[in-house]
């Protein structure tokens, strides 16, 4: 399966580099810079979701969680260990491009850290590229986030979920328009990938940020 998912990634044009288990798949990744990661669940020595938890202490970069159950324990694990979105085996491969190029293009919303800066009070645009939410504030120019004025790293997709709640202070998001505009899925989703990102956004930004409705969604308080 690793080998045929290769020659078919490397048909659509994409660079792929494989390992049998994970701590080969860990010694690559520390040697060598990869846009994303595919990890199987079911890696022999350190599996995927270790694989993950490790790579989260040092990188944003975009992961796609392979799993052979889609039903079971390992989706949620995974995506608690910080995937950013998963796959069930088996899987035809124009669905698998499909999530790469998904979570490529969140790669774009890749955030730097940068200077502290003071946070700004109330939901009000301060400028021409800064949101401000109490002392959160989102650089939408530079895509860095603040609490309070320190940095906060989010990966991609984190980024452009609270994006998307920043584009609508206030205003109640149902879970499919969120798997829609931020997973990019053209059907409807595991809803388990938005409570997941938006537990890890409110272990970042304050439990309190993102509030949930029961029955319908989640909303950023204004």
């Amino acid at each position: 399966m690793r080998r045929s998912f290769a020659v078919a990634l490397q048909r659509y044009g994409y660079e792929v580099a494989v390992a049998a288990d994970g701590l080969t798949g860990l010694e690559r990744f520390r040697e060598q810079g990869f846009d994303l990661l595919i990890l199987d669940v079911m890696l022999p020595g350190l599996d995927g979701i270790g694989l993950c938890r490790r790579v989260r202490e040092t990188s944003l970069v975009p992961v796609l969680m392979m799993s052979a159950r889609g039903d079971g324990l390992d989706v949620v694990a995974g995506l608690e260990a910080g995937a950013d979105d998963y796959v069930v085996k088996p899987v035809d491969t124009y669905v698998l491009v499909a999530r790469i190029r998904s979570l490529l293009r969140r790669a774009t919303y890749a955030p730097a850290p940068g200077s502290e800066r003071a946070a700004g009070e109330g939901p009000a645009r301060s400028d021409g590229e800064s949101l401000v939410f109490g002392d959160l504030t989102i650089d939408t120019a530079g895509l860095e986030v603040f609490v309070a004025g320190s940095p906060v790293a989010l990966t991609p997709t984190e980024l452009k979920l609270l994006l998307e709640f920043a584009a609508h202070p206030g205003v109640v998001l149902e879970r499919h328009t969120l798997l829609r505009n931020v997973w990019e899925y053209g059907w409807d989703g595991d809803s388990r990938v938005v409570d997941l990102c938006v537990q890890r956004l409110r272990s970042k930004l304050g439990r309190n940020r993102i509030e949930t409705v029961r029955g319908f969604g989640y909303k950023l308080r204004r």
